[in-house]
């Protein structure tokens, strides 16, 4: 389990970016971040990768404390953020130096098939779509088999098609291996696309408003009634964390709980 504990960020600027956010992610959960600006979204997930440790607070996998990169924990930023230097073959196996030659053409054209991008192991990222340059990112996340994998909105600079694709693409990924997901977003139907649970952020500091249990069957048809009705559940709870005149305690329910509009 991915425990955090009471997750606090100050930065030296004395932006307090984070406050008392805690949470438990079950092994193979799909979890959903969402919330307004400054809300503190990608703060908790760089404290979560270890890439910029809380001020207070811990992260812990299955007991562990997480405080700086580690090997059981993948990210995936917004832009792919590919070495133009190295070929594709080379992006995706870049963190798999460690291992004999074989090995690792062996995982890297695996990787890469499983992405559909097994022709373009030689290409440059320049010679790239956006779309392609994204399933290389993912790919070389996915070759070092990390057991959380944190996605700092990885779609929103793609267009509705292509990050329609890669969202349920990476679903079939995920269904490979069952990682643990984390996923920051603005985008609501993403949000209920891909998550087993959302949580609402409220901004000025970050800190959890609402959390909501998405139980709807896999793959998850976006036509649907129920589709749309955890649309409009995510959706009001996302205007309410803005709305200053709500006190902490009326947005925040127990997973699952009833719809109330």
């Amino acid at each position: 389990m991915l425990s955090l504990q009471s997750l606090s960020k100050t930065y030296p600027n004395r932006v307090h970016a984070l406050e008392r956010f805690s949470a438990d992610i079950r092994h193979g959960e799909i979890l959903a971040i969402i919330g307004g600006s400054g809300c503190g979204k990608s703060t908790l997930l760089r404290a979560i990768a270890g890439l910029d440790p809380a001020s207070q607070g811990a992260v812990t996998l299955d007991g562990e404390r997480i405080t700086a990169p580690h090997e059981r924990v993948g990210i995936i930023f917004q832009e792919p953020r590919l070495l133009p230097w190295l070929s594709v073959a080379d992006n995706v196996g870049f963190g798999l130096s460690g291992l004999p030659a074989d090995q690792r053409r062996a995982r890297v054209a695996q990787a890469l098939s499983r992405v559909g991008l097994a022709e373009k192991a030689r290409a440059w990222p320049r010679e790239l779509s956006g779309g392609q340059a994204q399933r290389v990112a993912i790919a070389r996340a996915l070759v070092t088999q990390p057991e959380v994998l944190l996605l700092d909105e990885p779609f929103s600079a793609l267009d509705a098609f292509t990050r329609k694709d890669l969202q349920d693409h990476l679903l079939d990924l995920w269904a490979d291996t069952r990682p643990t997901l984390i996923m920051v977003t603005h985008d609501v139907e993403e949000a209920v696309v891909m998550a087993d649970r959302v949580l609402v952020m409220r901004p000025h500091p970050g800190r959890l408003f609402e959390e909501i249990t998405i139980n709807l069957s896999r793959p998850r048809d976006r036509t649907t009634p129920m589709f749309e009705q955890f649309k409009r559940h995510v959706m009001t709870a996302l205007d309410r964390s803005l709305d200053r005149t709500i006190p902490e305690t009326q947005g925040r329910r127990e997973a699952g709980g009833a719809m109330w509009w």
